[in-house]
């Protein structure tokens, strides 16, 4: 009975760590990578509000590239004088996640 038991534990053990981690939000990225220190979810603190993002590129099919690519490599003039700063340290998986996010917001 206690090798039965045993055996049981050791297999629940040995599945619980082969799952995979749990894969963070839009939101939970969006903290860790500090873009909450610019932006917030419905003000505007540095750069643009989130939602305001949101409804700005509502229907544009182009959206999730155009603004990975703004995250990525920065950007400037469209939301006033302030630039956004670069994030060439983010993967392009957790930036697509963080912008798909964003324009969920809408």
């Amino acid at each position: 009975m206690k090798s039965s038991i045993s055996s049981i534990l050791v297999a629940c053990a040995i599945a619980l760590v082969s799952l995979p981690a749990m894969a963070d939000t839009g939101a939970d990225l969006a903290k860790k990578n500090n873009c909450m220190s610019c932006h917030g979810v419905d003000k505007k603190i540095i750069g643009p509000a989130f939602k305001d993002v949101a409804k700005k590129y509502k229907g544009n099919a182009d959206a999730v590239a155009l603004l990975s690519k703004k995250v990525k490599d920065g950007g400037s003039g469209v939301w006033g004088p302030i630039p956004m700063s670069p994030n060439k340290t983010i993967s392009d998986a957790d930036i697509k996640v963080m912008v798909e996010y964003v324009l969920s917001l809408n």
